[in-house]
């Protein structure tokens, strides 16, 4: 049985969620210093990519409706393949600059569709 599309988006939300959470009150160095957060950090982009990289396969009409989503999804692939040479930088931009378009886009979606099927 397939999956509601619906549920990638959530699981983005989710995630999203907690990097707002794991990054709060931090500056750049602070999260640099800290490797629990950024490996916390790392699996959540990594499941945002997954989940929406997953959408684009279900769902590509919805999938269609995000924003940089190839980026997302090749940016999941360098944090999970290229682990040893992670740009703390970009994955600080990313969290600072670019997670909250997202988050506002998925929530308007979610909002529009309606939580997933049990």
């Amino acid at each position: 049985m397939e999956r509601d599309p619906r549920v990638y988006l959530w699981d983005v939300q989710d995630a999203a969620a907690d990097l707002i959470q794991f990054t709060a009150g931090l500056n750049f160095l602070e999260y640099q210093e800290n490797k629990l957060v950024r490996a916390a950090v790392e699996r959540k982009l990594e499941v945002i990519g997954q989940a929406s990289n997953q959408l684009s396969k279900h769902s590509p009409e919805l999938a269609q409706r995000i924003p940089e989503l190839r980026r997302i999804v090749d940016f999941r692939n360098v944090l999970i393949h290229g682990y040893s040479t992670i740009d703390h930088d970009e994955v600080w931009e990313n969290v600072q600059q670019r997670l909250p378009a997202l988050r506002e886009t998925v929530s308007a979606m979610l909002a529009e569709l309606g939580p997933p099927e049990p």
